[in-house]
């Protein structure tokens, strides 16, 4: 089993996506183990602030330290371990297949999702283990990434999948493979016909095909 938890001020929209389709159904049968944690939870602030300007000045308001931490801390004690804290972030390195891949080797993992214009540099150096980022843009938060890497990840996870063969024919999961040209009914669609070795019943000369008609990222 898989473990996450995940800190944000918006964990709704987090569980919202992550509890329907194919996750929602692998939590239910105790593939996954997922815990949200509200951020404002854990502030002394009787306003539940958690974000503060910056020193130094700058635009917008950078998430404080102390709530950060006392949540991962509360998470820790929680889970009887330290989980590995990976930080959603442009300044991370871009999320992969084969970074998926290696995160589902670790059993606890914890997300924190930043918000406004980041979170305090000390929680980075002194508890985030990793960053990521999902491509080279700005996003208002943190939870669309987090979902991102979330739906990614799980799909690695045994049982998430009714077969290991749904993700490991697919793109990437092997190299730098994208997916052969697919097909369904109607045969003749518009008259456009399915390639006719997909109907050939040569389970060899299919396996060739698809080889064949897989694109190859140039790199």
């Amino acid at each position: 089993m898989l473990t996450v938890d995940i800190i944000t001020l918006f964990p709704e929209i987090i569980e919202f996506v992550i509890s329907r389709s194919v996750t929602g159904r692998a939590i239910k049968k105790k593939f996954l183990d997922i815990e949200y944690h509200q951020l404002r939870e854990f502030t002394d602030d009787r306003h539940k602030r958690v974000d503060g300007k910056p020193y130094g000045g700058g635009k917008g308001m950078l998430l404080k330290a102390e709530p950060i931490f006392k949540c991962f801390e509360f998470i820790c004690n929680c889970r009887k371990i330290i989980p590995k804290l990976i930080y959603m972030s442009p300044k991370g390195k871009v999320l992969t297949q084969q970074k998926a891949k290696e995160l589902t080797n670790n059993s606890n993992i914890c997300i924190l999702c930043g918000h406004y214009e980041g979170i305090d540099e000390r929680i980075i150096t002194s508890i985030v283990n990793e960053q990521i980022s999902i491509g080279e843009y700005v996003l208002t938060g943190g939870e669309i990434p987090a979902l991102v890497l979330l739906d990614t990840m799980f799909r690695l996870v045994p049982g998430v999948l009714s077969d290991n063969e749904c993700f490991e024919d697919e793109s990437f999961y092997n190299g730098k493979t994208l997916e052969y040209p697919q097909y369904t009914r109607p045969y003749n669609w518009r008259e456009n016909k399915v390639p006719d070795v997909l109907l050939s019943g040569n389970h060899k000369e299919i396996k060739n095909w698809k080889t064949k008609n897989s694109d190859y990222d140039s790199e």
